[in-house]
């Protein structure tokens, strides 16, 4: 017999294989000793009350064993025709190993450096103030989500086959837990080695993958496009999938120059908001002290202030605060956790929404343009960030002092009123409120620390594309940058469907 139950756990019994397999039988009436597996297809957890309970939906194998699952077999593509990936983010990655799959070598061309070296960069960067505009948080192997956290979650279901990225993350090295975690998590120091894997999967059946590389213009024949042409002037020929991420803005402005259809794109902008994880705990679980057979709490807040939406965004219980600029003069900050997520301070972004349209004029870098000035304005050398104690940012008042943070370049109390546009200061002042009501009072504390700024939540510019995912024959934006997905899940699936659609044209 094999069978899937939903059955409830308390977090005590969340990783006990023998009380699953009492509780699975008990509800099947059957002897625990008739049950040969249990396998989990899903968990969450229920914490709305302080019964905190821990749902799962299993698959009970009682009389047989479960059939193995077999892992994604990669053919040898060293002779087959070539397409051109640019940019080694989750949607070129992806995009790559599709690729591969159907008979498609893929050269995948990316401007920063491999995922271990960038570790270098973005110490310095995080130690020293000392940035690399072609390697740090943004740039290089494996993308903006190498260094953030790792998270794993999307509501892109409808949009192509999100079960097998997380499988094939699996069969590269990430804990199988991410197959029915609700909130699925590889984390920061995990996922530079699961990306090595995927690498070295890629060269080994026949791709390519040339690191400093930097595209900076597309080979066109006609109407089509045959190729890529790097910084140094060599011409790389093959259909192009561009997945160069939400921070290439070069790409987006020799695309405008050479008539390719781009528009502007609505936007999220704020802040980033670091708080002590035991009180992220407290509230979330309904206790002054966490269990210990429970993950350290996120949480997710949207409210709606004056028609404009304000919510979190990217929440990293147990992490840091890191700089995540490409420029200098140009501040932008971002959070990520490790997979144990132990660390003592909680981080998330809280944003508000700007739309295209609130933005004068119908230049497709208009929203682009008005993330630049917020995040000129943020700027202090050193890429020390502007703070306030989040008690003081909500009423309006200057912060003597500043709570510890975890963003190691160091903060600078400022009033964020000078830096942040009037309508972000005053959504985020009413959400932050808001939030606190959700919570009895308890999420505005004197201990949390609002730092400017976070902007690069999605591609302020779409490079358009029609049904079949391209531009044009040959062209296939995809991923973040081309405003079509956000985060790695989705990026690597908009990814893969350029892929497919790059495919399809080949053999039509």
């Amino acid at each position: 017999m094999v069978k899937d139950i939903d059955i409830v756990l308390r977090p005590e019994e969340m990783n006990d294989g023998r009380a699953l397999r009492r509780i699975a039988s008990k509800k099947l009436s059957i002897s625990s000793s008739d049950v040969s597996h249990v396998t989990v297809l899903r968990r969450s957890i229920d914490a709305r009350r302080r019964d905190i309970k821990i749902n799962e939906r299993v698959r009970v194998y009682a009389g047989e064993d479960p059939v193995p699952e077999h892992p994604f077999v990669f053919p040898s593509v060293h002779s087959s025709p070539s397409a051109v990936v640019a940019g080694a983010g989750p949607a070129g990655l992806f995009a790559a190993l599709t690729l591969i799959e159907n008979g498609i070598r893929p050269i995948i061309l990316e401007r920063g450096k491999d995922v271990h070296s960038r570790r270098i960069d973005t110490a310095a960067l995080s130690r020293d103030g000392k940035l690399n505009p072609e390697s740090n948080y943004a740039f290089g192997e494996g993308g903006a989500g190498a260094y953030s956290d790792g998270k794993l979650y999307t509501r892109s279901l409808k949009r192509g086959d999100a079960g097998k990225i997380l499988r094939l993350l699996v069969q590269h090295g990430a804990d199988e837990s991410i197959l029915y975690d609700s909130h699925p998590h590889i984390g920061s120091d995990r996922l530079p080695k699961i990306i090595e894997n995927i690498r070295n999967t890629i060269i080994s059946s026949g791709g390519e993958v040339r690191f400093s590389s930097r595209v900076t213009g597309l080979m066109r024949k006609g109407d089509e496009v045959t190729g890529a042409v790097l910084e140094s002037g060599e011409e790389i020929s093959g259909p192009v999938i561009l997945a160069t991420g939400h921070s290439a803005k070069d790409v987006y402005s020799f695309l405008a120059d050479n008539g390719f259809s781009i528009e502007a794109k609505s936007t999220a902008v704020g802040v980033r908001l670091e708080q002590p994880q035991a009180l992220i705990d407290s509230i979330q679980y309904h206790s002054e002290k966490r269990s210990p057979f429970l993950p350290p709490a996120s949480y997710s807040f949207k409210v709606q202030v004056g028609g404009r939406g304000v919510y979190s965004f990217c929440m990293c219980p147990g992490g840091s605060v890191v700089p995540a600029s490409t420029e200098e003069g140009l501040l932008v900050i971002n959070g990520m956790s490790p997979a144990s997520r132990r660390g003592r301070w909680a981080n998330s972004g809280m944003i508000t929404e700007i739309r295209k349209e609130e933005i004068a004029g119908d230049d497709p870098f208009r929203v682009l343009r008005y993330i630049e000035s917020i995040e000129r304005s943020s700027f202090i050398p050193g890429f020390i960030a502007p703070a306030e104690r989040m008690t003081d940012f909500c009423y309006d008042r200057p912060s003597g002092t500043l709570p510890d943070s975890t963003y190691r370049p160091g903060l600078s109390a400022s009033r964020l009123d000078d830096i942040l546009p009037p309508v972000v200061v005053s959504s985020l002042r009413q959400g932050f409120l808001a939030f606190s009501d959700m919570t009895r009072g308890r999420f505005l504390t004197e201990e949390g620390t609002v730092i400017a700024c976070e902007t690069r939540t999605s591609s302020p510019i779409r490079i358009l594309r029609d049904g079949s995912m391209r531009q044009g024959r040959g062209l296939y934006p995809a991923g973040e940058g081309a405003g079509y997905a956000g985060g790695i899940v989705s990026a690597a699936i908009d990814g893969t469907e350029a892929a497919l659609c790059l495919r399809r044209d080949l053999n039509g």
